[in-house]
């Protein structure tokens, strides 16, 4: 019977134990370059059998929230190298969440203050973060977005290309493919962002286009081995909305199984809120999911995410459910959070007012178990 702290493997990455530390934005890094306290962030929680980094934008167009990373300038390569290598040095494994936000973003964070661009014209009941010419940070209604136009589907097809190998240039394990949480590749999944009329839109088949050929790109790049994606089929997060999550979703996971990926990770329930959530007729089945999965060939490890506690992640474990469990904001106040999960310590409560934006307060000073 698998347990959670044993060893295990995700595609082409050998991991200490079952613990993931889920992606968490922290709005750190101004002008989107990583900074020195960054690595120290990820290195004080590499007991962590794999670490996600922050969402990471592929492209300035894909920036949706000010001082958030980026993978596509050669300072903010430099701040993540020192990340990778502080983390290798500390005995992890860590990779990066590629991000392009789509139509969750601003004017003011775009290149030449354009619109945000999304599968259809559909503005989204949304904030974001935005930097005020004072300095103060703010949270903002999202900006009208416009349809991208079929030809430039290609090019961002290219610049997902282009950040994965960047990533495993700058020292990533590997990388993992952001197609949840209502950011552009789950808008276009979507029923309720995308009513497209062209190759992209109206069919299943049609609105999962872009995340397969965003997936043929990067796994021919860099081996598929090394790439894990996101996926939360229920989410309301970002104004995302399906009436038909089941066979949509299905259908994704069906079409992933033709690589041979590092590992799926899905978010159960609603992102950070209720896990029995539930969009259209029906609750979604989650074991229906990953069995569909496994019959269609995929090889992946299984990660599910989402308000997991010692007991539930030894359950879904030992069950066979889950290969890895991903946790979220109790990463952020513990940063020994492994420890405290094999001992059953009790967890530090986290400052959210620390939570976005700052400095080592409420980052890089939380106490670890003496």
């Amino acid at each position: 019977m698998p347990t959670l702290f044993e060893p295990t493997t995700a595609g082409d990455l050998k991991l200490a134990n079952r613990i993931v530390m889920a992606p968490l934005t922290r709005n750190r890094s101004p002008r989107a370059v990583p900074k020195p306290i960054t690595a120290t962030y990820y290195e004080q929680r590499a007991t962590a059998g794999l670490l996600i980094t922050e969402a990471t934008a592929i492209s300035h167009q894909g920036q949706g929230y000010a001082d958030v990373p980026g993978l596509y300038s050669d300072e903010q390569l430099a701040g993540w190298k020192r990340v990778t290598d502080a983390v290798h040095k500390a005995g992890g494994k860590i990779v990066v969440q590629m991000w392009h936000v789509g139509r969750i973003s601003h004017t003011t964070l775009q290149p030449n203050g354009g619109a945000p661009v999304a599968p259809s014209a559909i503005r989204a009941n949304a904030k974001t973060y935005i930097i005020n010419a004072d300095g103060t940070g703010a949270m903002v209604d999202v900006s009208e977005p416009r349809a991208l136009d079929i030809d430039e589907l290609p090019g961002i097809v290219e610049d997902y290309r282009r950040a994965a190998r960047a990533a495993i240039d700058a020292g990533f394990d590997g990388v993992e493919l952001h197609s949840a949480n209502g950011y552009l590749l789950d808008q276009f999944l979507r029923s309720g962002s995308n009513t497209r009329t062209d190759a992209y839109g109206g069919s299943i088949e049609n609105r999962a286009r872009l995340m397969v050929e965003v997936m043929d790109a990067i796994t021919a790049e860099i081996g598929a081995r090394r790439v894990g994606i996101r996926i939360s089929p229920v989410t309301p997060a970002n104004d995302a909305s399906d009436d038909q999550p089941q066979p949509l979703f299905t259908y994704v996971v069906q079409k992933l199984a033709k690589y041979d990926l590092s590992y799926v990770h899905v978010i159960e329930g609603a992102t950070g809120g209720p896990r029995n959530h539930q969009q259209g007729s029906a609750p979604f089945d989650y074991v229906a999911l990953k069995t569909a999965y496994r019959a269609a060939g995929g090889k992946g490890a299984w990660m599910t995410n989402n308000g997991y506690d010692r007991e539930l992640a030894d359950q879904k474990v030992e069950s066979g459910e889950a290969d890895l469990v991903a946790f979220g904001r109790p990463f952020i106040s513990n940063p020994d959070l492994v420890r405290r999960l094999k001992e059953n310590a009790p967890w530090n409560e986290g400052d959210r007012s620390t939570y976005y934006g700052g400095g080592e307060h409420g980052y890089t000073d939380y106490p670890t178990l003496p």
